[in-house]
């Protein structure tokens, strides 16, 4: 299935969570923190300005950004977690 995102949203896949232990006790998923670090699957054409020029994206797909913890909807494609948001939710591009 592809998806492509409306106007200035961003489709990412969150990186895995790394599993942690401390102290011997191995920390159940539920209880993980959502990781920050995401991969852009697909992006919209951009949003309109006032003058009804669109405004190009900044990210591309293949791109490493850092997301907050709670941004943006969970979705679920083929069985596989996805984030949908908007580009001014993207806090940083990683480069590597």
């Amino acid at each position: 299935m592809q998806i492509t995102p409306l106007y200035d949203r961003v489709l990412l896949k969150r990186a895995e969570a790394a599993e942690e232990v401390r102290g011997g006790i191995i920390i159940p998923d539920t209880a993980k923190e959502k990781p920050q670090e995401a991969e852009i699957v697909a992006v919209g054409d951009g949003k309109f300005d006032e003058d009804g020029k669109r405004l190009p994206m900044t990210v591309k797909v293949g791109d490493i950004v850092l997301i907050g913890k709670y941004s943006g909807t969970e979705i679920k494609i083929d069985d596989i977690e996805h984030t949908i948001v908007r580009e001014d939710e993207i806090l940083a591009i990683v480069k590597k």
